[in-house]
């Protein structure tokens, strides 16, 4: 069975909006995430991540414009676990900085490693908005 973790990023000299657009639109998604993301034609709540040949389609559950995103990759809709993947911004007053918190859910072995991939994935976003 699946286990929640979150892990949480600062982001120094950075607005709002630009981490907004990387981690909302197919294009700013497509910059750091994927090798390209797409939004399905025939139905643009699932979004489709293409990592060379490979695809895997997400199911976009909840978003607040310029908080959070909540994706649901398509293979885990049946899960009891209703497992998700959510991309959370939020301020942190004192500093100015943005905190971008990560939820996910991986199988108890499987946590050291998708640490390391987000871990990879934020480095990637990170250079993208030229940080």
């Amino acid at each position: 069975m699946k286990e929640k973790f979150q892990l949480e990023y600062v982001f120094s000299n950075i607005s709002m909006s630009v981490l907004w657009n990387s981690i909302s639109t197919p294009s700013g998604l497509g910059e750091w995430f994927a090798d390209k993301v797409d939004l399905d034609p025939n139905d643009p709540n699932v979004f489709v991540f293409y990592w060379g040949k490979t695809c895997q389609t997400a199911r976009l559950l909840n978003n607040r414009t310029g908080s959070y995103v909540k994706f649901r990759w398509d293979d885990d809709m049946d899960d009891e676990a209703k497992p998700y993947f959510e991309l959370r911004m939020s301020d942190a007053e004192l500093t100015n900085d943005v905190v971008l918190t990560i939820t996910d859910f991986v199988e108890e072995d499987e946590r050291e490693e998708a640490t390391k991939l987000w871990e990879t994935q934020v480095a990637a976003l990170k250079m993208a908005a030229g940080l």
